[in-house]
């Protein structure tokens, strides 16, 4: 008797390992720094390096598993991908590939009377709650590489300091966007991003987001900057629908409390996304402009496209 499980153990982990390793140190990776991005040994790496580990063919020449190893080396090397997206996308793969299909296969060849049956297994939910969080953060790393590696962002960012954010597909309150704690400052000329997407961290720009959302806005990311007519008539002439809401309206003290006013410009006006939403202050308020867009990398390279 031969467990599934087994052929994971014996057959897959090695390959793909084996193949990580490779990917990562055509990349530059250091044995150490494979290592640690794959929570093995220097000596494990060794044994991979040099063949000494028995992988299969029939695994590292499926091109889904090709494709997995290319994307998670790519995003283990730039920082996109957490360890913990890589071992949910893995596990992903792993399910589907045991629900009749390679490794189902293969557990059929090595037990025969499995033939007798046409029976899948459904162990995992591709669509998991871990996953799609994951890929929220991920796709924010993404935007935030792009931000960080424009010259004239860190001219573009408010006062009140900007901030990019992209929520989960069902998202309902701030809990449910990711962004970054604390914003994202200029300092001397350098956007200063403090540290890594967390979820529930931004009142601010998640608040404006959900409030687009909440008028039929088929959108999920936005981000801020500062308010100038230059911007906003760029932006436009470049083929955003821009809309205007009132902040403070109601004689509010912050821009936060304006959501009724972004939720009523936003129904009024239907943009095609993406599009800008902007105000142009009020009492104590600052002026903001904000793209919003389907996904973060989409809002940063708006706004790279701006910025040059």
């Amino acid at each position: 008797m031969k467990f599934v499980e087994e052929i994971v153990v014996e057959e897959f982990l090695p390959t793909v390992r084996s193949m990580l390793a490779a990917d990562l140190r055509e990349r530059g990776f250091t044995q150490r720094e494979v290592a640690d991005a794959l929570g093995i040994s220097q000596s494990a790496v060794s044994k991979y390096a040099h063949g000494e580990v028995t992988t299969s063919d029939r695994i590292s020449e499926d091109e889904r598993v090709r494709e997995l190893v290319e994307r998670i080396g790519d995003g283990l090397a730039t920082g996109d991908m957490s360890r913990v997206q890589a071992l949910i996308e893995l596990e992903v793969l792993i399910r589907r590939l045991e629900d009749g299909d390679l490794l189902a296969e293969r557990h059929r060849e090595l037990m025969p009377t499995l033939r007798e049956y046409d029976a899948s297994f459904d162990v995992h939910d591709p669509e998991s709650g871990a996953r799609t969080t994951e890929q929220v953060r991920s796709s924010v790393r993404r935007g935030l590489r792009i931000l960080r590696n424009t010259s004239g962002f860190a001219g573009l960012v408010p006062n009140v300091g900007s901030n990019l954010v992209e929520c989960l597909p069902e998202a309902t309150d701030v809990e449910d966007v990711a962004g970054v704690p604390g914003r994202i400052f200029d300092v001397r000329g350098t956007a200063t991003i403090p540290s890594d997407p967390e979820f529930g961290v931004s009142e601010h720009v998640a608040s404006v987001l959900l409030s687009a959302r909440a008028a039929g806005a088929t959108v999920r990311s936005a981000v801020n900057v500062r308010y100038d007519p230059e911007l906003v008539d760029a932006l436009r002439e470049a083929g955003y629908p821009t809309v205007e809401y009132e902040a403070g309206r109601d004689g509010a003290e912050s821009d936060e409390a304006a959501r009724p006013s972004v939720t009523e410009a936003v129904r009024d006006a239907d943009p095609d996304a993406p599009f800008v939403l902007y105000q142009t202050g009020g009492f104590g308020i600052e002026p903001i402009t904000y793209v919003l867009a389907d996904d973060a990398p989409t809002v940063a390279r708006i706004i790279r496209d701006l910025a040059r």
